[in-house]
């Protein structure tokens, strides 16, 4: 299937590297702002840039392109040569784009891992990658890398950014003539790996995934032809995913290339009070954290008394959405009632999104159909896309001009996608990586003889070419009378729930399908306090009939749409949610399911042996 009309860019024509992008911003755009950085000032890097009113500093392109010169110089200073890989361990922040671009140019490989990271999986990534040095944020990081240097004979330098070690790291630098850089920077070639990402993976230990210069590039420039109401000079956005995902990544490299703006947020939790002062025009995020806005709307209306309006506005919200797709649109009577749902209720969503923000890009994984009518139909376009870290990552969009709710849109430009016998999709085109670092048998497993990639990944393809998913191959659920499930979009129904954290659904082999529940932290201390059990834990309530009605209820609404043999029969409430420091959720919250399944054995034959 080919991917839209709008031509690839020609990879013959890519013949230097990301950084590139960076001199040609400075020469032809210098005083445009690329970045703000918040306030208060970070001094892991130098304040010479312009301070805002709110104490926030501007960086201009011309600014950045000084700021990248600075380190790389500073890096080959430090024997950094072509080729060499270079680990970047850190949360989301300026300093992290910035050591990227400077490796890029000069020929380094950047190894991204995530500030959340065990022990192990550091030293693993470090030693599969064979890093001659490392980038670390925090002192807790630098003294976990400095444990494990005895096992890293590679590993040459770790800076760490919150100690002022990339400022010595420039200092250093001063030895070296800009023309070196220069140099540098003309021999990278587009066929020149960029970066190795390791998947964070739900099962297994992490592969490198390898990714040029082409890859990247092919990816971004797609996705811009496609979407140039989203990525253009007079764009902005608050980046809080960590740049360790290949989709965050994505929208870095694409923001350098449009000249929009971006602000870093490291803290995940402090997102929903920056997006009213930074005002973004769009955001990217993972269905989780639309999941978590509807949840905490929906919570605050009944906290206000107001949840039969915000049912109501609901319900609206979502029968317009499904009317826009339908031949002659919303009614009137439809159309007068969304407006008048507007002010009372959409127009609150919007301002907690900054006012400005139109347009979402979600990924990682499926968003509920209904929740994308319901943000739709609320005035928030969320386009839903597909990809994988093999695939630079992005493969198909849904597009602002050619959407439709429940699918991943259609293939980019340069994107072929087609659907094997049983169902898996198969993807090719200048976006898929060559292969996997030191892992050639992994490599070959995941191509066809005629080379496309395997994505583990379920969909079929409809009449208009959008893509829609149906589940991963390796998790399908096949019941002891043989039935065979997919488990995430009955798992995104019953998390629709406020007071739902996350559900994982069981019963291969098994009699009929379950499912074990965790409850959200911060729902659970409203939902306790109403119902007069202040201090009160999730472990010493989970079998209480209130708890259980509430979770009933999400589990029948779920239920309403399956047939008898996909139903969940019972379902047991966990003590505690799934924690990334425990293993059971990957960085962008995707569940494991071996790890939670051997974490909670006792739970799952529980779910069995009392029906």
């Amino acid at each position: 299937m080919r991917g839209g009309a709008v031509a690839s860019a020609d990879v013959g024509t890519v013949l230097r590297g990301l950084a590139e992008q960076v001199w040609i911003n400075a020469a032809e755009a210098p005083q445009a702002v690329q970045f703000v950085r918040p306030a208060p000032m970070s001094r892991a890097w130098p304040a010479r840039r312009q301070v805002r009113e709110d104490g926030d500093l501007s960086v201009t392109c011309g600014q950045f392109r000084d700021d990248v010169l600075a380190i790389a110089r500073g890096f080959l200073a430090a024997g950094v040569r072509h080729g060499d890989r270079v680990a970047l361990l850190s949360r989301t922040r300026y300093e992290w784009t910035l050591v990227d671009y400077a490796l890029w140019a000069i020929g380094a490989v950047t190894v991204p891992i995530y500030d959340t990271a065990s022990s192990d999986q550091v030293a693993w990534i470090l030693s599969d990658s064979a890093a001659v040095g490392c980038v670390v944020e925090t002192p807790a990081h630098a003294e976990m890398v400095a444990g494990l240097r005895l096992d890293l004979p590679a590993l040459r330098e770790v800076w760490q950014i919150e100690s002022g070690d990339l400022i010595a790291l420039a200092g250093l630098g001063r030895t070296v003539d800009d023309a070196q850089v220069d140099d540098r920077r003309a021999r990278v070639a587009g066929g020149d790996v960029a970066t190795i990402v390791y998947t964070s993976g739900t099962t297994g230990r992490p592969k490198g995934c390898v990714l040029t210069h082409r890859n990247i590039h092919c990816d971004v420039t797609s996705a811009v032809a496609v979407l140039p109401e989203l990525l253009h000079p007079r764009a902005s956005t608050v980046l809080f995913l960590p740049l360790a995902h290949a989709f965050a990544r994505l929208i870095q490299v694409g923001i350098v290339q449009t000249r929009a703006t971006m602000v870093h947020i490291g803290d995940m939790s402090e997102v929903l009070d920056q997006l009213p002062k930074y005002r973004p025009t769009f955001i990217l995020a993972v269905p989780r954290v639309f999941e978590k806005l509807h949840a905490q709307a929906r919570q605050k209306a009944d906290d206000d008394r107001r949840g039969r309006l915000f049912a109501a506005a609901d319900r609206v919200a979502v029968r317009y959405s499904r009317a826009l797709d339908e031949p002659g649109g919303p009614g009137v009577l439809l159309r007068l009632a969304r407006s008048g749902y507007d002010l009372l209720a959409y127009r609150k969503l919007r301002a907690a999104l900054g006012g400005r923000c139109r347009m979402a890009i979600v990924g990682g994984a499926p968003l509920g159909e209904r929740l994308g009518h319901f943000f739709r139909g609320a005035g928030i376009v969320v386009l839903e896309g597909y990809g994988l870290t093999e695939t630079s990552p992005t493969l198909t969009a849904n597009l602002p001009s050619a959407q439709r709710i429940g699918t991943v849109g259609r293939p980019l430009p340069g994107v072929d996608i087609r659907i094997a016998d049983d169902g898996e999709i198969l993807a090719h085109g200048d976006v898929v990586f060559p292969g996997y670092w030191n892992n050639p048998d992994a490599t070959q497993a995941t191509f066809t003889t005629d080379g496309w990639l395997r994505t583990g990944d379920l969909g079929n393809i409809d009449h208009d070419g959008f893509l829609r998913l149906t589940g991963r191959k390796k998790e399908i659920i096949v019941t002891a009378g043989g039935t065979n499930i997919a488990p995430a979009p009955i798992e995104d129904a019953v998390r629709a729930h406020p007071l739902i954290s996350q559900c994982m659904l069981v019963g291969t082999g098994r009699p009929h399908v379950a499912a074990l529940v965790t409850i959200d932290p911060h729902a659970w201390l409203r939902w306790r306090s109403a119902h007069g059990r202040p201090d009160a834990s999730v472990a010493t309530m989970r079998d209480d009939p209130q708890l259980r009605g509430e979770v009933q209820s999400a589990v029948d609404q779920a239920n309403g749409t399956l047939s008898k043999t996909e139903r969940v029969k019972t379902f047991r409430i966990l003590p505690h949610d799934f924690t990334e420091a425990d293993g059971e959720i990957t960085p962008t919250l995707k569940i494991k399911r071996e790890v939670i399944e051997a974490h909670h054995g006792s739970d799952i034959d529980a779910l069995y042996h009392s029906h």
